[in-house]
């Protein structure tokens, strides 16, 4: 998987070039950096400490906060690093192994995602056939293949990246390596290349987006047609909007960087949204979980008390 030029590292130029910001955001992104690593860690601790939270719901949600801290730890060290450092270089293998694990993450929480809305969908429609439906090993099932499928996925753009020349300049328009900004780099025909990014990553992201609608819609009409309970309904509502708000803080971003026109957006613009579904939307899941979620609130400070 190498490819057919001279090309043996690249340059990173980051989120900016004036140099009286570096400091200042290294230690902003630093601050979102540990608090990512510090929410998303407790919610995976007490989702895999506490019985009471060992239910598919609460599995899948320990999934997203183990993809949330690898997603983030894809990018932002090493954007850390290059605030500090006037060497800014990743070598071409380091370049497309970030490029990888960043696809196969982000593809693998983007199918994560409808996949949740299912099991809501199952627990709320179908309550009585949940377990049956849902089980351990079922659940298991579906992570193992969302987790292959997105490996696969960002695999086959990383060999079709890893094949292109480059044969001009070596500076990357970003703060870590990624598709779009590696094609504006490459010599020759990238069609091929552009048209798998449109159309596969492009499919990855519809398929699951609607999938997810389709499981809110089915839930949404369900209750208001069978549930005459206020209280219920309030509940259910509560559920499904924390799992709506994930829904749009991912899908939002990803379908204007890989679905818009790549002409249509400028590199601040790219770069700004990048910022947004690496490093931003994986703070703010633990804290749309925690915030609206009262089984979680309570498995928190029945873990701070064990502790203290």
């Amino acid at each position: 998987m190498l490819n057919q030029t001279s090309v043996t590292e690249f340059f990173l130029l980051g989120v900016t070039d004036i140099q009286v910001l570096q400091p200042v955001l290294f230690v902003v992104f630093l601050t979102i950096y540990f608090l990512n690593l510090a929410g998303n860690g407790a919610i995976l601790i007490v989702v895999i400490s506490d019985p009471r939270l060992h239910s598919p719901m609460y599995f899948f949600l320990g999934n997203l906060s183990c993809l949330d801290i690898c997603y983030s730890t894809v990018t932002l060290p090493k954007m850390l690093e290059n605030f500090l450092s006037t060497h800014k270089a990743i070598s071409f293998l380091g370049c497309i192994s970030q490029l990888h694990f960043f696809h196969f993450l982000g593809s693998t929480e983007a199918m994560l995602v409808p996949v949740m809305a299912f099991d809501r969908f199952v627990a709320i429609c179908k309550p009585l056939r949940y377990t049956l439906i849902m089980s351990h090993q079922v659940c298991i099932q579906m992570a193992v293949t969302i987790w292959i499928i997105g490996f696969f996925h960002a695999l086959l753009h990383s060999v079709m990246t890893s094949r292109l020349n480059f044969c001009g300049s070596n500076h990357i328009h970003h703060f870590f390596c990624d598709v779009k900004p590696l094609l504006k780099l490459a010599c020759g025909n990238t069609e091929l290349n552009q048209w798998l990014l449109n159309n596969v990553t492009g499919t990855f992201a519809m398929g699951s987006f609607f999938l997810t609608l389709l499981s809110y819609f089915y839930i949404i009409i369900y209750l208001f047609f069978k549930t005459h309970s206020c209280s219920m309904l309030h509940k259910a509502l509560s559920t499904c909007a924390s799992h709506f708000m994930v829904v749009v803080l991912l899908f939002g971003p990803v379908f204007f960087i890989y679905i818009h026109p790549a002409s249509g957006s400028s590199m601040d613009q790219e770069r700004i949204i990048a910022i947004m579904y690496s490093v931003v939307t994986p703070v703010l899941n633990p804290l749309i979980y925690t915030l609206r979620n009262k089984e979680v609130k309570e498995a928190l400070r029945r873990m701070i008390r064990r502790k203290l």
